[in-house]
């Protein structure tokens, strides 16, 4: 993340610790071979929140190989679970593999298929509702989101700075790249300026944006 001083994020990595026990393996692991998981800084940032916030329900959009509901599930109330979302076979078969692993086949339930068709469905309440999926769809899922959050509950998403590259003008950024960009503008100007929503963003990992759901719609 180029935006921030690459000697001040060496020395919060070096301070802040990685996981303990399996769950730290996974995460060391999946370092090493860069795969896709959460940065180190945000694991902290969630870990300090779900302390405070102890939530029973919890919606994550974007399973991945399954770290970073196993890292929520230490924080849930008794009684409580997890859904998490994700449509890629490569990524699914991870997670199911990790969740036994860990243990955690009681905790966390993996609904598989396209959140864009998924979250439509859905009916129940979240607590906490962690969106680190497709980042073009952010703007799309926000509405659910609300929707599905409890009042006083919390949306958290993650890599919404895109290295730095959202503050630049749409035609400084790769053709590819422009249509995410665009529609990551659009959602970190809705939820900054809803007034359900109670928004702070963070310039950690690659931006995170936190989200207090204040009332209903």
């Amino acid at each position: 993340m180029g935006f921030i001083d690459e000697s001040v994020l060496k020395y919060i990595n070096e301070i802040q610790p990685l996981c303990e026990g399996e769950l730290g393996e996974i995460q060391k692991l999946a370092y090493k071979e860069n795969v896709p998981i959460i940065h180190n800084d945000v694991v902290r940032l969630l870990c300090f929140i779900l302390s405070v916030k102890r939530p029973k329900f919890i919606l994550e959009i974007g399973a991945a190989i399954g770290f970073s509901s196993a890292l929520m599930s230490k924080y849930l109330k008794d009684g409580g679970f997890i859904d998490t979302i994700d449509r890629f076979d490569i990524m699914i078969e991870h997670f199911k593999e990790n969740r036994e692993k860990l243990g955690l086949t009681e905790k966390i339930n993996l609904i598989e298929g396209d959140a864009a068709d998924i979250l439509p469905k859905l009916d129940k309440k979240y607590d906490v509702i962690f969106l680190d999926g497709a980042k073009g769809q952010y703007i799309q899922f926000l509405p659910h989101c609300i929707r599905l959050l409890n009042v006083g509950g919390i949306l958290i998403a993650d890599d919404i700075l895109q290295g730095g590259a959202i503050a630049c003008d749409r035609f400084s950024v790769v053709r590819r790249q422009r249509t995410i960009h665009t529609r990551m503008r659009k959602f970190l100007n809705e939820i900054c300026n809803n007034d359900i929503l109670e928004t702070s963003i963070l310039t950690i990992g690659d931006g995170v944006a936190l989200c207090y759901k204040k009332k209903e719609e």
